[in-house]
């Protein structure tokens, strides 16, 4: 390295040390993260280094991209900065194995970047101290990116491999139950099943899925994971065709290589195969549950997903009379308004409806926060994001996973009457490491 590591009173290197489980135990008691941290420490001293502080993620995916990792994005930030706010200086981090880390190239890159951004930083494996700002340390951290990624794909087939042998054994799905069956996923639930079986005679006669959704929440029908009903949720509750005894897999039924019909599953059924396929009839063919999801195609030409770039980060942060906040997440909507052609809103009903805002206002606002200038704000992402995002060059996919990156939502405060002017103020973030900032900062 071109510059000596900086080392802690005693001679030692201060260092972070990161933990990282995909699964707890069934004890629920963080034993793996808690082993982890005890090898980095032991670890850390062979090597003349110190940690300092501690990032857990415990039950964490790294393979998935639309996993969460809070204690990683903390470690980044805090490595960007330099400082672990109340534990001091760091110097490198510490981890049990690369693949802890990161096992997608992104988090690859974002990792070395963070490291990297000042000089005299260290990497502290099993096997020593890594250097990486060389290229042999480069080369170290790359190749265990491909092990990690060789052996994710691997894992990912043969999970993908049990559940269609699974599957054409006619064994129901394994995880929570379905609506409509008890726990053990083959005999019907005496009410659900029931309800279900109604609401499909229901939508084949002309019903609404809308009504069937207001009549399951007035008899305070829950989801099997305790969600409440609505017009999507039925639909694919009504359109599985396991309701009919079929057994499906990736989005596609399975056929019996004996008879060639669709594979029968090992449990009782709703209603006929006959008024399944009438009742799927009724739906477009992007809303049938064979069409949603992940792992299955969209039959329809509409792009799915938000449309509007803080769409899903925006909270209403009106008074209600009783005292607190509304809290309700705003969507986004065209407006008449050439100054601003779509807004964020509080929808009457779902929330208090009384806090409006600009689209672009909010946009701006939020940029300012990311990239605020010269000694201000309390985040500073690497200079490169900092290029892509204001010349243009990044897309609105990673312009909203940024945005995930550093909030944990944002608070939109009502408005004042007669006011000619953007207020940024009115933007008021709750960053995702809110528990390190002892204020939070608005964009003003």
């Amino acid at each position: 390295m071109g510059d000596t590591p900086h080392s802690s009173e005693g001679g030692l290197i201060p260092v972070a040390s990161y933990a990282r489980t995909s699964q707890d135990t069934p004890q629920r008691d963080a034993r793996g993260v808690r082993h982890q941290h005890r090898i980095n420490e032991r670890t850390a001293r062979e090597h003349g280094c110190v940690v300092v502080a501690t990032y857990t993620d415990n039950a964490r995916n790294a393979t998935k991209e639309d996993r969460d990792r809070p204690a990683f994005d903390h470690l980044l930030a805090d490595l960007h900065r330099g400082h672990a706010f109340t534990a001091g200086p760091l110097r490198g981090v510490v981890a049990v194995a690369d693949d802890r880390l990161y096992r997608r190239p992104e988090d690859f890159i974002l990792f070395m970047a963070a490291l990297t951004s000042a000089p005299g930083r260290v990497y502290v494996g099993r096997d020593g101290l890594r250097d990486p700002y060389t290229k042999a340390g480069l080369l170290d951290g790359a190749g265990s990116l491909q092990g990690a990624v060789a052996e994710g794909r691997m894992r990912s087939r043969r999970v993908q491999d049990w559940h269609w042998s699974r599957a054409m054994d006619g064994l129901p799905h394994s995880g929570p139950r379905p609506f409509g069956w008890l726990e053990d996923r083959q005999t019907l639930h005496p009410v659900e099943s029931e309800l279900v079986r109604k609401a499909i005679e229901y939508r084949i006669a002309g019903g609404s899925m809308g009504e069937v959704a207001r009549e399951w929440a007035a008899l305070g029908v829950t989801g099997t994971r305790g969600g409440r009903p609505n017009p999507q949720t039925v639909t694919q509750i009504i359109t599985a065709p396991r309701v009919c005894g079929f057994r499906a897999n990736r989005g596609e039924l399975l056929i019996d290589p004996h008879t060639e019909r669709p594979l029968v599953g090992a449990w009782q059924a709703i209603v006929t195969p006959e008024q399944w396929t009438a009742v799927c009839a009724t739906f477009s063919a992007g809303s049938l549950y064979m069409h949603r999801g992940p792992l299955s195609p969209r039959l329809t030409d509409r792009k799915a997903g938000p449309k509007y770039l803080a769409s899903g980060f925006l909270r209403c942060g009106a008074e209600l009379a009783g005292g607190g906040e509304c809290d309700q997440l705003m969507g986004g909507g065209k407006s008449a308004s050439r100054k601003s052609p779509y807004n964020y809103m509080c929808v009457s009903g779902r929330g208090c409806g009384r806090c409006a805002i600009s689209g672009p206002l909010v946009e701006e606002a939020i940029e300012r926060l990311l990239f605020p200038g010269e000694g201000q704000g309390r985040v500073r992402l690497p200079e490169p994001i900092r290029l892509r995002w204001q010349s243009g060059e990044m897309g609105f996919e990673e312009k909203r996973k940024v945005i995930a990156s550093v909030f944990t939502h944002l608070v939109i405060k009502p408005g004042r009457k007669g006011c000619g002017t953007w207020d940024y103020s009115r933007v008021v973030p709750v960053w995702k490491w809110a528990d390190r900032i002892m204020t939070a900062e608005t964009a003003a």
